[in-house]
């Protein structure tokens, strides 16, 4: 059986996919600080203001069960578009206008092939290393509470 190839697209959707992850866990802090290392204004349209909704949730026992309402989130999302011709997109867990906005705006210059790694090296690589840390701190603590069990075989006499 030979490997599958991976197209230059679906390594760009796949990229962009692996960014907007980044972003998801970001703080809006964090982005606005990186975007701000790109230059003090970077020009863009909001395709539409910034809006606060509900989603509904569903949920599912197992991987067959039927599918039932669990509950709403809230969610922000934004949309902008930069004057190369890129339109980016955010969804946002929570109320967070700003966070929704610098997102979409990170997701436009990461479709530019010319502002992807600018924002790869001053966004994203800032955000991963501080989620990193946060993992690596979160595996420490849980190692440290860890309990090896074994069982002594015990002879017959």
């Amino acid at each position: 059986m030979g490997r599958e190839s991976v197209s230059p697209d679906d390594a760009v959707v796949a990229g962009r996919r692996a960014a907007m992850a980044t972003l998801a866990d970001a703080r809006a802090s964090e982005i606005a600080c990186g975007l701000a290392a790109l230059g003090n204004h970077i020009a863009h349209v909001e395709l539409r203001p910034v809006e606060t909704g509900l989603v509904m949730l569903q949920g599912r026992i197992g991987s067959d069960g039927a599918a039932f309402n669990l509950g709403e989130a809230t969610v922000t999302r934004a949309a902008v578009s930069i004057p190369s011709g890129e339109v980016g997109f955010s969804y946002v867990l929570g109320r967070d206008r700003d966070k929704a906005r610098l997102a979409a705006l990170c997701d436009a210059l990461w479709q530019n092939p010319a502002w992807r790694e600018p924002v790869e090296r001053h966004v994203l690589a800032p955000i991963k290393a501080r989620l990193e840390g946060e993992r690596a701190r979160q595996r420490a603590q849980t190692a440290a509470t860890r309990v090896d069990f074994f069982t002594l075989v015990r002879g017959e006499n």
